[in-house]
């Protein structure tokens, strides 16, 4: 089952049909803006991102609409990338593994801002899991470093011998996030991955950039992207 990712429809924006994906200017945009990312992949992103946001279409009150992703085909342990307002973002399946090992106190002693205390994330997402619900993660998949994309590491292994939790690794200069997105002591980056606005309408439906009702979170003043 494909992942679905369109546009909230206000009443001034025509909604594009899955099936124009490749067809139609409109379901260009789309196709440019959906990217299906399994931990393989991940990696290229640091040089595929630049290509695609090259392509990407100019600021247009479209670009700025509430995204919604259908999530119910996203296995645990399993990642997809989508664009929202020009920027990657990672929505990942934690396992049950994955969440114990957020919550690990000798993994938060590891971490810069293991509590995050930083403007980081929306209010609603200050928590050990830094997202609404906590077996999906969502953050904007840019280092706060200088701005490469990290690859998508979910195994406890590979990147820091048997401490590696799983996690996130830059390929650019070698900073790491756990799966929640929080940096760990010692990287160049200087903050977690940012959280965006997002809400859910449904248990398997992702609206990035529109808040949750009674929130008014505005991702422009986050410490750093």
């Amino acid at each position: 089952m494909p992942f679905l990712l369109k546009r909230v429809r206000d009443k001034n924006t025509p909604m594009e049909n899955a099936s124009d994906t490749q067809s139609t200017p409109g379901g260009r945009r789309n196709f440019l803006g959906l990217v299906t990312a399994a931990t393989a992949a991940a990696g290229a992103g640091a040089c595929l991102w630049p290509f695609l946001q090259s392509l990407a279409p100019r600021d247009s009150a479209a670009a700025h609409l509430p995204v919604d992703v259908d999530i119910s085909a996203l296995p645990p342990g399993q990642q997809i990338v989508v664009t929202w307002q020009g920027k990657p973002v990672f929505i990942t399946h934690r396992t049950p593994e994955s969440l114990a090992a957020l919550q690990d106190a000798a993994l938060t002693g590891r971490l810069r801002d293991g509590q995050s205390n930083d403007r980081q994330q929306p209010p609603y997402a200050r928590n050990w899991h830094r997202s609404l619900d906590p077996r999906y993660g969502v953050v904007v998949g840019i280092c706060t470093h200088l701005g490469c994309v990290p690859a998508y590491k979910p195994l406890p292994e590979g990147q820091g011998g048997g401490n590696w939790p799983g996690g996130y690794a830059c390929p650019c200069h070698g900073s790491k996030f756990d799966l929640a997105g929080r940096v760990f002591r010692g990287a160049p980056a200087p903050y977690n991955l940012p959280v965006p606005p997002y809400s859910m309408p449904s248990p398997t439906v992702i609206r990035l950039g529109e808040n949750p009702a009674g929130q008014d979170f505005d991702f422009a003043g986050i410490q750093q992207l």
